[in-house]
């Protein structure tokens, strides 16, 4: 990308460190948790994630924005509070792009940062772990960018879900947009379930993948009740993906322990919604130094591996869950943390990465298989 001979940006973290580059997308100030994403693919699917709302991306693929953007790939009207790379294409090249990728930034208002040595700077995210930092194109000194930095609250202790979150309930009809669908091959004249999904920052993907199964989705806010949700006669219930800190979404942790209490309706949690099951178990939740965020995370068991996209930054202490009361089912093999869980003698489960594979690999489309399986024993 050609760039200006003078560098006009810079990147301040909490410990003082600094990188300075290039401007693209909007011009302006913005801060946030600084983490790294592993992923050569997917970077409009990875920016409107909900679950990095908040933070600010380091992408460690050495080039973004060769495709463009296109009208069906965003996950969300939310997006990333900033943008990190070595190297940003202006020159799109794809059949589907609409729009190239300053363009949209500028449009979405994300300050984005190139020409700064991304390797560098995860090296310094993986022996520190992530932390606070600051993207700007103005002209402030260290000490005033250090004073603005310390304004913003660590992402631990934050609720974020309430955020992003709907206020209020709609319904969710739309598919997948590829021929990987399996309504006809699987559930052949069998009425659509009715699935109530919690949102507490979901992928508009996820949801599609659902009704691709024969689903019929009504989302509903993040501080919906026991009540709320039982009114609707659900076949089965759904909890989200979402950004923050889990064990601080006490609406989402009363709702689940109610519903895991009742017992007789099929749950399905993923990312956050697996922290929460976890926690309305009673179990206990910790940051991790730099979290998982990438496509090629391998989880399950030493005998059957799936290679999953994740996205997160904490995750559940095995030790604090009762054996009596659930099963680990995947462990994410590069660190051995808690990738799935199940209910012992109750159809409730739950996984820490995003099966639906937007952007991502497809091993584990079958987790929306078992959902569907558990309802279907239930008719």
């Amino acid at each position: 990308m050609n760039h200006p001979f003078k560098k006009n940006a810079k990147l301040v973290l909490s410990n003082g460190i600094t990188f300075t580059g290039y401007s693209f997308g909007a011009k302006g100030s913005t801060v946030g948790e600084i983490v790294f994403n592993t992923g050569m693919t997917g970077y409009q699917e990875v920016i409107t994630d909900p679950s990095y709302f908040g933070q600010i991306i380091t992408f460690t693929y050495p080039e973004i924005g060769n495709t463009g953007i296109n009208f069906e790939d965003s996950e969300s009207e939310n997006s990333v509070k900033g943008l990190i790379v070595r190297n940003f294409s202006n020159n799109n090249s794809n059949w589907r792009s609409k729009l190239n990728f300053n363009q949209w930034l500028i449009k979405k208002n994300i300050i984005g940062l190139y020409g700064i040595d991304t390797r560098a700077l995860v090296k310094i995210l993986r022996s520190n772990g992530s932390m606070n930092g600051l993207i700007t194109t103005e002209k402030n000194g260290l000490d005033s960018c250090l004073e603005i930095i310390s304004k913003n609250p660590n992402m631990q202790g934050l609720n974020l879900a309430k955020e992003v979150s709907t206020n209020k309930n709609y319904i969710s009809k739309e598919t997948t947009m590829t021929d990987f669908d399996v309504r006809e091959r699987v559930y052949n004249n069998i009425n659509k379930f009715k699935i109530v999904a919690i949102d507490f920052g979901i992928k508009k993907s996820i949801l599609n993948r659902l009704v691709s199964h024969g689903c019929e989705i009504l989302v509903l806010p993040s501080n919906s009740s026991f009540e709320d949700v039982l009114s609707h006669s659900p076949d089965g219930i759904f909890f989200s993906n979402g950004p923050g800190d889990p064990s601080t979404v006490l609406d989402g942790i009363k709702l689940a322990k109610l519903l895991m209490n009742y017992g007789k309706i099929p749950m399905f949690g993923i990312c956050l919604g697996h922290q929460i099951f976890g926690l309305a178990l009673g179990g206990k939740t910790y940051k991790l130094p730099f979290g998982h965020r990438g496509l090629n995370h391998p989880c399950g068991t030493n005998t059957n591996i799936e290679i999953t996209s994740q996205n997160h930054g904490f995750a559940i202490d095995p030790n604090s869950l009762s054996n009596d009361l659930v099963e680990i089912t995947h462990l994410n093999l590069n660190d051995k943390t808690v990738a799935g869980l199940k209910l012992i003698n109750k159809p409730i489960f739950s996984v820490q990465y995003h099966p639906e594979a937007s952007p991502g690999p497809h091993d584990s489309d079958y987790l929306f298989e078992k959902f569907v399986s558990l309802m279907l024993e239930r008719c």
